[in-house]
């Protein structure tokens, strides 16, 4: 399979706007990634992972509707292609091969090692 290049906060980004399929734009975005994971994330670096995602050809967008409260900017919504389906498939399966990888009894530890 095709490596692909996906850093750990885009990662994050990308499967927050699958869980928040149609309703995916950058507040939203933004607020969950810190109500699940409890991180703060600053709106630059949002919006830099987005247009990086964009950019690899991860994710798409479209703008919503212009509404009165933004004064009349409209939201841009996110959704994953079809090549970002490809990354994240690839990436959970590199984690959980690594994962079934460790031998049990290097989880089960009890003595602290330290130098």
């Amino acid at each position: 399979m095709k490596k692909y290049q996906l850093g750990e906060f885009e990662e994050v980004v990308m499967l927050t706007v699958g869980v928040l399929y149609g309703e995916a734009y950058g507040v939203s975005i933004k607020n969950d990634i810190e109500t699940r994971l409890n991180r703060n994330v600053s709106v630059g670096a949002l919006q830099s992972a987005l247009k990086r995602l964009e950019n690899k050809g991860y994710l798409r967008s479209k703008e919503g509707e212009s509404t009165a409260e933004r004064a009349g900017r409209p939201k841009r919504y996110f959704y994953i292609t079809a090549s970002g389906k490809r990354a994240l498939e690839f990436i959970r399966n590199s984690r959980n091969n690594l994962w079934d990888a460790i031998p049990q009894v290097a989880l089960d530890l009890k003595i602290a090692y330290s130098n």
